[in-house]
Order: C-alpha cells, then sequence, then structure tokens
C-alpha cells in the first residue's frame, strides 16, 4: 500500500516522526506540492495526507487508485468531499487536537495588547529604563482584564477552553452559538443574541466555523455595535473578518486594538489593509502550532488510517 503525504512540512518540519504512518504502508513525504504536481506524485497511490494541497474532482478522477484520504486539519474545504464521495473514496479529518493551544494563543495575543510586554523590553534594552527619572515607565496603556466583559462568537469546544480561562483571569464571558449547552451557564458565563453580545463585550474572540452564516460577521455594522475601544481576537478562520472593515475601525479608533492569526488569503498579501492599520497584531497561522498539539494532531492521523483499515472508519466528513 502506497501512502503519500502532499505538504507535509508545516507539520512536521523535522521535530516530529512520521514512523506511525511508515508503519502502515510504503511512505512517502512531501515538504510541499504545487497544484500542477498534485497529480504526478499521487497517480499510483493509495492512501493520500494532504494539509492544504488542494485535491479537486479532476484530482480524483485522474488518480483512480485513491482508496481514502487523510486531511491533517480540522478544516476539509481544500478537499472537493462531494467529488471524493461520488468516487467511494472516505475523507477524514483531525478534530479536536489543538483545542487548548488555540486557546492559550488567544491570551497570549490578548495580554501582549493589554502589556506589551515586548514593546517594554525593548525600551529597557535600549536604555529607556537606565535613563529614566523614576523607578518606573510605560509606553502604553497597560490594562487588567478582570471584571471585563469577553464576548465569543462560536462556543464550542475552542470556545469554551477559552471562556474557563477568561473566567479564571476574573471575567465575565458572553457567548453566541446556534447550539447552546445551558449546563454551561454560571453567574459568569451566559448565552446571549448576537447583538447583545457585540454590545456588551469588551474583548470579543472569534471561535466559530466558516459558513456562509458566518462569513464577515465581523464588518461595518457589527462593529458599529460594539462598545467603542472594543478589542477583537480572531485565532479562527480569516474570512470571518472583513478586513477592509477592520481596518478602518481600527484606524479610527473605534476597535481600540485587534490581533489576527489568520487573514482572508494565506499567506498574507502584501495589500492587506490589516498590515498598516493601527493597533493590529497579525502572527503567521501559529495557533494550532505547538509541538504538543503537532503530535496530538500526528497521532490522530495514524489512528484515522488505522482506523480505516481496520474497516471501522472514524472522523469521516463525506459519510
Amino acid at each position: 500500500m502506497k501512502i503519500v503525504v502532499l505538504d507535509g512540512y508545516t507539520l512536521n518540519p523535522g521535530d516530529l516522526s512520521w514512523d506511525g504512518l511508515r508503519e502502515l504502508g510504503e511512505l512517502t513525504v512531501y515538504d510541499r506540492t504545487p497544484v500542477d504536481k498534485v497529480i504526478e506524485r499521487i497517480e499510483d497511490a493509495d492512501i493520500i495526507f494532504t494539509n492544504k494541497t488542494p485535491l479537486s474532482r479532476e484530482t480524483f478522477e485522474k488518480a483512480a487508485n485513491i482508496k481514502w484520504v487523510g486531511v491533517l486539519a480540522t478544516g476539509y474545504d481544500v478537499v472537493d468531499v462531494k467529488a471524493a464521495k461520488e468516487k467511494g473514496i472516505p475523507v477524514a479529518n483531525i478534530p479536536t487536537y489543538g483545542t487548548t493551544s488555540v486557546a492559550q494563543m488567544v491570551f497570549a495575543l490578548l495580554l501582549e495588547i493589554c502589556h506589551h510586554v515586548w514593546e517594554h523590553s525593548q525600551a529597557v534594552k535600549a536604555g529607556e529604563w537606565t535613563n529614566n527619572d523614576d523607578w518606573c515607565f510605560w509606553n502604553y496603556p497597560l490594562i487588567e482584564l478582570a471584571g471585563k466583559t469577553m464576548g465569543i462568537i462560536g462556543y464550542g469546544r475552542i470556545g469554551q477552553a477559552t471562556g474557563k480561562i477568561a473566567q479564571a483571569l476574573g471575567m465575565n464571558v458572553l457567548a453566541y452559538d446556534q447550539y447552546q449547552n445551558k449546563e454551561l451557564e454560571s453567574d459568569t458565563m451566559q448565552y446571549v443574541p448576537l447583538d447583545e453580545l457585540l454590545n456588551k463585550s469588551h474583548v470579543i474572540s472569534l471561535h466559530c466555523p466558516l459558513f456562509d452564516s458566518t462569513r464577515g460577521i465581523i464588518n461595518k455594522d457589527t462593529i458599529n455595535k460594539m462598545k467603542d475601544g472594543v478589542i477583537i481576537i480572531n485565532t479562527s478562520r480569516g474570512p470571518l473578518v472583513v478586513e477592509e472593515d477592520l481596518a478602518e475601525a481600527l484606524n479610527r479608533g473605534k476597535v481600540y486594538a485587534a490581533a489576527v492569526d489568520v487573514v482572508s488569503a494565506e499567506p498574507i498579501k502584501a495589500d492587506n489593509p490589516l498590515l498598516k492599520a493601527k493597533n493590529c497584531i497579525i502572527t503567521p497561522h501559529i495557533a494550532w502550532a505547538t509541538k504538543e498539539a503537532r503530535e496530538r494532531l500526528m497521532d490522530i492521523a495514524v489512528g484515522n488510517l488505522k482506523a480505516f483499515l481496520e474497516n471501522k472508519p472514524i472522523n469521516i466528513v463525506n459519510s
């Protein structure tokens, strides 16, 4: 059985092992695969793994040997799952692996906005403290989170993990989600309609999937419903935000600060308006990428394939 990994570098740039997959078949791992090389590289493969390399209807029509596809991520929009299903090819994804890492990243970003740790450290090293007349100084406003409200749009696993951390820091949580688990509600966490969340939150964090109903959910109209000086965090999907509208709101001060780990087109385009917006932190889609999370992803990927080979398929998204 031939196994091909089309773009393995982001999952494993060298600090993990492919041995779990290697034990299951003849394994070939490519760091990256250009779109025009996909069919050439998988034409005789039985098992395909992809992260962000697209698998189109044409791919499934021309690579007739494919028996199963594993996506090395939770999102699977890079695969034409309908075409795969028509060919009888199951497609499996990787759920839950990054929950704690993404929630942690939310607060790495938020606490940087609140304290500007790196900028203050650099100022000290540049001599600003040594030459200061006072025993301390700060170059940016410092923000305490306790007592403030975090609005979480999308209260699934990652949203809930984020909410727990927020509550541990003394924040109140307002959650908006189509599916509500009322058992999670407490004195410090409540489900509310979206407009109420927008109106009452000091910090808004996005954790919803990208559907037609959520695309552009942060836009001029929804931003205008927010508190003046709101902070927006996006570690979910770039297209949830209309970037031109967010940049404009940052530049006029309606939004105090934003931090995004995802953008509408990745890698980020040079003309993305957020690159020149005031008070905007942009990181290169790394919330998922702790070694611990990547190890879990690798283990689940191996488990998905083992389950398929044992005729007990799991995590199938096109059944």
